[in-house]
């Protein structure tokens, strides 16, 4: 089931930039019920455990948190009804932001399929490794299509700054039947392990 309708908040005893704030994060219900199912992404592939490896020279990989239009930089899943028009998912969630859980599954990715070191950005990367950024365009069901599409944009850059290549990775999976909280999860997560899979090729073939 999904909708397209805003429900108010209550301002009693909050203040009015509150009140703002609240609705503009599109993910904080006052008064409501809990979403009976949250999602996450789970790693096609995934690092060993107990599994070592020692960075060469300039092969560390800082993977930042891509950046996201307002429509996905919530924990709520789009709708895409037509070229203007957008709706959410009802009766579910993401645990986090998709942004902040493409980027782990990101680092996840590519420390498994390829002989990089995985920093995130809070960490320092003594070596001067590279650096991968971008946006996330698109995490969303599309409706007319039933399908779930990812899109990223990905920017590898020096340390310094210098663009080494960018590219636009994409990828769909079907929806198996109809678009509801139990049927979205898996193909985004599909279509996300994907695009993921891409980049790590691609970020591994990208040389200074």
């Amino acid at each position: 089931m999904i909708h397209a309708k805003h429900r108010g908040l209550k301002a009693s005893g909050l203040s009015g930039a509150v009140v703002a704030a609240l609705l503009l994060s599109g993910c904080v219900s006052i008064g409501g019920k809990p979403p009976q199912r949250l999602l996450t992404l789970d790693a096609a592939h995934k690092v060993a455990a107990g599994a070592s490896r020692v960075a060469g020279d300039g092969r560390t990989l800082i993977v930042a948190d891509p950046e996201a239009p307002r429509m996905l930089d919530t924990v709520r899943v789009p709708v895409q009804l037509g070229a203007t028009s957008v709706a959410y998912v009802t009766k579910v969630q993401w645990a986090d932001t998709p942004r902040h859980l493409f980027r782990r599954l990101l680092a996840e990715t590519i420390s498994a399929t390829t002989d990089r070191v995985v920093l995130d950005s809070g960490q320092f990367s003594g070596d001067g490794g590279q650096r991968l950024s971008g946006e996330l365009v698109a995490f969303q069901i599309d409706e007319p299509s039933s399908s779930a599409i990812v899109t990223y944009d990905a920017v590898l850059t020096t340390p310094a700054g210098k663009a080494l290549a960018r590219q636009r990775f994409t990828a769909s999976a079907p929806v198996g039947g109809k678009i509801e909280a139990a049927t979205v999860g898996a193909p985004l997560n599909a279509a996300a392990n994907r695009v993921a899979a891409d980049v790590a090729a691609w970020a591994a073939a990208v040389k200074d």
